[in-house]
């Protein structure tokens, strides 16, 4: 029921943390993946990595440009037939998307809170379009998105990518109604929504210099349950459920991987 060796796996952001280690997911139980990103260096060095893996390939591709995108569906399908799997990993934040503790929302720059909001809405939207079609004439794929704990309830300091993630969530939704209705139920689009990892974009703000959890990352044990965070791996298994035959009746749902933070109230 969890197979998924064989599908055709491509992965936006598949060259940072959380793109990479579901890369190594999906490589390991067999899938074909197809990591892109816009940095050739970095790409060749990713693959390098993951080539140990499994069947893994790469192309340079802007998910913010419609015509990159075609381009590198056109040379996916020429050489695999079509598009199983599309995992939308492209994303994150920007230091000037963030407001720091000494300043105000009114401090912000709009230019970067553009950026963050285009990277986080757009950057996931235009994949879904592009390769989502290519599922849609073959009848048949798994898209899942990455959602975030910042969709649940207000979290300081990061209003656009707040905003972001939040209309991507309602997208995801409303392509799943699409496509089952249009396309059959055979297509399904679904997002994760990761609780606190620690990986190269927040280690600054939940992790000092010394070793010791910041003031922010004290507040986000004290509302998990489980009191740490998350290993980037544990996103893994979710992913691969969501792609394979076992979630087959699950469609626009978003589903938190968050050790109960957003169950819980804090009291």
């Amino acid at each position: 029921m969890f197979e998924v060796k064989n599908k055709v796996a491509v992965i936006t952001g598949g060259t940072g943390v959380l793109g990479s280690s579901i890369a190594k997911g999906l490589l390991e139980s067999g899938a074909k993946v197809i990591i892109i990103n816009t940095r050739i260096e970095v790409l060749k060095k990713k693959l390098e990595e993951l080539k140990q893996y499994g069947e893994v390939s790469g192309y340079i591709c802007d998910v913010l440009s419609e015509e990159s995108l075609r381009n590198v569906r056109s040379e996916i399908e020429n050489k695999y037939g079509g598009i199983d799997i599309l995992v939308n990993a492209a994303g994150g934040n920007t230091p000037g998307g963030t407001i720091s503790e000494d300043k105000t929302i009114f401090d912000i720059s709009i230019d970067e809170y553009n950026k963050v909001v285009n990277l986080n809405s757009n950057g996931t939207v235009y994949p879904c379009l592009i390769f989502g079609e290519s599922m849609a004439r073959n009848g048949s794929g798994s898209i899942v998105n990455i959602s975030s704990m910042a969709t649940y309830s207000a979290i300081t300091r990061v209003p656009g990518y707040s905003v972001a993630k939040t209309g991507m969530n309602i997208f995801t939704q409303w392509l799943a109604m699409e496509l089952a209705m249009k396309f059959g139920d055979k297509i399904r689009v679904n997002a994760i929504a990761p609780g606190f990892f620690i990986g190269d974009q927040n280690r600054a703000v939940l992790i000092n210099h010394d070793g010791s959890l910041t003031e922010r990352s004290k507040k986000v044990i004290a509302k998990t349950p489980m009191r740490r965070f998350g290993k980037i791996d544990e996103l893994n298994g979710i992913v691969q459920f969501l792609c394979s035959d076992a979630a087959s009746f699950i469609t626009g749902a978003i589903i938190p991987v968050d050790g109960g933070f957003s169950a819980f109230s804090g009291v």
